[in-house]
């Protein structure tokens, strides 16, 4: 029998999601490499490019692969044989680690965890409590998954209690085409068939942490009913031309994971939870000798890909910028900007629009300004801002119409499409919304030379921000006629990879 004494439990957990917020695993950063590889459409390329640009950065300077640092998750299977050497319960003790790792000095991590979320919203601001799953196995040893999910890709899970006869491929392909870009691809589909409701939730979580083998797979040839869903699953989501960051491309997932239980004869629960750009896992074995060791991987193991913008791409002073200007611009062009923009996300608009309600003055002029929808990171040292990725879009569309009709404002950043409202009021006040690249926060916080906090600086990660950047890499993906690139680029390789 083996004693797991309390500080080494919550070292390992705080160690582990430090090592997890700037290392990607190797397997996935060879998977993506593959597909940079082999991607023939020149915007998810780029899109890819800078993912894996901003991987190895982020793991030489020990920062956040992006600025959605996540919910942490953990699994813990306990053997029946461990003792504890410890004062706090198991949640105490997870929450103590993920406390310190968000806390950390050197390495700060965007606490993104709000209490009372069917009121207040309170933010924790440590990123407590996590999400703990137990279980007791046979054994003297702690097996621990732990893995830091952002909220763009968890948002994205689907749960359906299909009908015994109803067929998983078609549900599952229907499910991601809808899905949008959100979730950031290229990344994994996990799922889950079978148990209860909940079960299938789980075993799909759980999927996620296992290795990407769909090369290895293929060369084999699948032995069972899960690999063989696995390869027409990848086969048909790629088929499907999304592409990454949603740009339209041949690679959509990189991988497949399935877990399966036996279920009741009336039932066929299905769920799919799609990991994004950030991949954030790892696992380490507890037997009772001291803390967890991970070791980091080497700097070889990135594909030598080292990305700079189009030198074809159109440069542009955000400080002054017409709206004849970008009448000029045209979806999938890309764009550098320089220059001072805004920030601001959901409780700022929240804010602003009330304030707008009560004919209140607002704090910041936004006439002719652009603003990016993110939350960035606190900085370190001699960062002016922390890794400073865009955030899901789709979530201030009810608040377009407000902002362009009543501020002034002419354009907007942020990541993945917009929805049909937000399209239409972009196309009405012929404004134009940019994207940059989800999965790429250290690189894009490369591009902001100052910064301030401008308004609201009590919503913390969410207040109102003026940035100065300095060729910071956008594309157009909403023109003043209300094109989306969205739509276009995707239906286009769908196409191209039909014909091939």
């Amino acid at each position: 029998m083996i004693t797991i004494r309390q500080d080494d439990f919550i070292t390992s957990i705080a160690d582990t999601l430090q090592y997890i917020s700037y290392y990607h695993p190797v397997d996935f950063i060879q998977a993506m490499g593959a597909a940079y590889a082999t991607e023939p459409s020149p915007a998810a390329k780029d899109a890819i490019g800078q993912i894996l640009m901003n991987s190895r950065l982020a793991a030489q300077g020990h920062r956040p692969v992006c600025q959605d640092t996540g919910i942490v998750v953990v699994f813990i299977q306990i053997g029946m044989q461990v003792r504890w050497d410890a004062t706090l319960d198991l949640q105490a003790m997870v929450d103590a680690g993920v406390h310190r790792a968000y806390t950390d000095a050197h390495n700060p991590l965007r606490a993104s965890m709000v209490a009372d979320p069917a009121g207040a919203r309170t933010n924790t601001r440590d990123n407590t409590p996590a999400v703990v799953h137990v279980s007791l196995v046979a054994g003297d040893r702690v097996d621990v998954w732990v893995a830091a999910k952002g909220g763009g890709s968890e948002n994205k899970a689907m749960l359906a209690m299909l009908n015994p006869s109803d067929d998983i491929i078609d549900w599952v392909v229907t499910t991601v085409a809808g899905l949008g870009a959100g979730w950031c691809p290229p990344g994994i589909l996990g799922i889950g068939i079978g148990g209860s409701a909940e079960k299938a939730m789980l075993l799909a979580k759980e999927s996620l942490f296992a290795p990407l083998d769909m090369p290895q797979l293929r060369a084999r040839g699948p032995q069972n009913t899960l690999e063989r869903l696995r390869i027409e699953l990848c086969d048909r989501v790629n088929a499907l031309g999304i592409g990454a960051q949603g740009l339209g491309g041949a690679t959509t997932v990189l991988d497949v994971k399935i877990l399966d239980y036996p279920t009741h004869a009336a039932s066929k629960p299905v769920a799919l939870i799609p990991n994004c750009a950030a991949t954030r896992h790892a696992h380490f074995t507890l037997d009772g000798s001291g803390p967890a060791q991970l070791s980091p991987p080497r700097l070889s193991d990135w594909p030598a890909v080292a990305w700079a913008p189009d030198a074809q791409a159109r440069r542009v002073n955000l400080d002054t910028l017409t709206r004849d200007d970008i009448a000029t611009w045209r979806p999938g062009e890309t764009v550098l900007l320089t220059g001072t923009l805004l920030t601001g996300r959901d409780a700022a608009h929240k804010r602003i629009t009330q304030m707008l309600a009560k004919g209140e003055k607002l704090p910041v002029d936004f006439r002719d300004k652009f603003i990016y929808y993110v939350g960035p990171v606190d900085p370190v040292g001699d960062e002016v801002v922390g890794p400073a990725g865009p955030t899901t879009a789709t979530r201030m569309d009810k608040f377009t119409e407000t902002m362009l009709a009543q501020t002034g404002l002419i354009g907007m950043i942020g990541k993945a499409e917009r929805g049909p409202e937000a399209i239409a009021a972009i196309k009405k006040h012929r404004a134009v919304y940019l994207i940059a690249v989800g999965g790429a926060a250290y690189l894009v916080a490369q591009a902001i030379k100052k910064q301030r906090v401008a308004a609201f600086p009590e919503l913390g990660m969410e207040a109102i921000y003026e940035f100065v950047v300095e060729d910071m890499p956008v594309t157009v993906a909403v023109d003043v006629n209300g094109v989306s690139v969205h739509q276009t680029g995707p239906a286009e390789w769908k196409m191209k990879l039909v014909r091939k």
